[in-house]
């Protein structure tokens, strides 16, 4: 993909690769990313939240009134709550009164290791 680049396209998947050729220096970039890069998200959610709470949000057509204002706790942990409750009672209901309803029918079958599964 980064190969498709014009002119600098093979120096930078020499870059990313670090060589020629996918290596071991290549899994250890690539692991190192793949563990680094959700605690980046967090740290920039984190840091969203914190501008968010100081500066406040703003609305497109620029009136600041506190009369229009909803009250976090008492609306939106409500509706938080029931939304809660409501996909707990649906996941209980379907894990326990349902169980074989999203289930492959050919994990009824007993295995035979003799016979490769007509699916594979």
């Amino acid at each position: 993909l980064l190969s498709a680049i014009p002119y600098v396209g093979t120096d930078i998947v020499q870059w990313v690769w670090g060589g020629f050729s996918v290596s071991n220096a290549t899994l250890n970039r690539f692991f190192s990313l793949h563990y680094l890069f959700p605690f980046l998200l967090v740290a920039l959610a984190a840091v969203h939240l914190i501008c968010l709470h100081v500066d406040g949000s703003n609305n497109p057509i620029g009136v600041r009134s506190d009369l229009d204002k909803v009250s976090f706790h008492v609306y939106y942990t409500s509706k938080d709550w029931y939304g809660i409750v409501a996909f707990a009672v649906f996941f209980c209901s379907l894990v326990y009164l349902a169980p074989n309803l999203l289930g492959d029918p050919e994990n009824f079958i007993q295995a035979n290791p003799l016979v490769t599964p007509v699916h594979i």
